[in-house]
């Protein structure tokens, strides 16, 4: 950063001024707070870390030097307000996965096609021959839970997932929002939240000590195919929709 852009003494010694502050509000809310989910703490929270983070870039960009504390990520949610009886509930899902294995994916997607045209239904053949065209053929044939369990078999290898419960005074109209799904989120409606990373996996290797005999067995019970084992693979129980 150029010298005319950097921080000023004066700018940083207001960031810490302001950190005080936000500790003796903080400290306010605590000391009044009427529930563990009481907002007025969890506003001040919210307040704090941002001076803190503030006063810290300051710091660091004026002299630089860092604080000992680490600013949390906002990775938690806020105190659930909506309905306490819900009339509705939407349920959001996002799985990652990486194309590990395309070639094993676009054969499962041609046998997928294969079949299919066998049976009388489509032409066969046609969109299974790039990787967006076999997910396509591979996503439309089965539900996305047993996408799920088999990962492995369409050559995709799993990432982080997430799935969120919100809660609605009552349904949406059809078709409503299906443009945009997933525009209009309300955290405060979120009943619950279940996360899968392999983040939680590392940190718990740490705490054992990198302990990775689950893992050696996983390895071992891994059947990866060859090119000359595809051959053998038995086709798919494709189901139609």
């Amino acid at each position: 950063m150029s010298d005319a852009a950097q921080s000023t003494a004066a700018e940083v010694r207001a960031a810490a001024e302001a950190v005080k502050t936000a500790l003796d509000r903080h400290l306010a809310a605590v000391e009044r707070r009427s529930g563990e989910d009481d907002p007025a703490v969890y506003e001040a929270f919210n307040q704090l870390a941002a001076a803190a983070e503030a006063y810290d870039e300051l710091l660091y960009d004026r002299y630089d030097e860092v604080t000992p504390f680490e600013i949390p990520g906002d990775d938690t949610l806020p105190p659930y307000t909506g309905p306490e009886e819900p009339h509705a509930i939407s349920v959001l899902i996002r799985r990652d996965y990486a194309v590990a294995e395309p070639q094993r994916l676009l054969a499962q997607a041609e046998r997928v096609e294969a079949a299919d045209s066998d049976a009388g239904v489509g032409a066969g053949g046609d969109a299974s021959g790039t990787v967006p065209g076999a997910l396509g053929v591979l996503f439309g044939e089965f539900e996305p839970d047993e996408i799920a369990s088999r990962h492995k078999e369409f050559g995709l290898e799993e990432a982080d997932s997430t799935l969120w419960v919100t809660a609605s005074d009552e349904l949406s109209d059809p078709g409503e929002w299906l443009e945009m799904p997933f525009e209009h989120v309300d955290p405060e409606r979120v009943v619950c939240r279940f996360d899968v990373s392999a983040v939680f996996d590392e940190e718990e290797d740490e705490e054992d000590g990198g302990d990775d005999t689950d893992g050696d067995d996983e390895d071992d019970l891994d059947t990866d195919l060859g090119e000359d084992e595809d051959e053998d693979l038995e086709p798919l129980d494709a189901t139609d929709r």
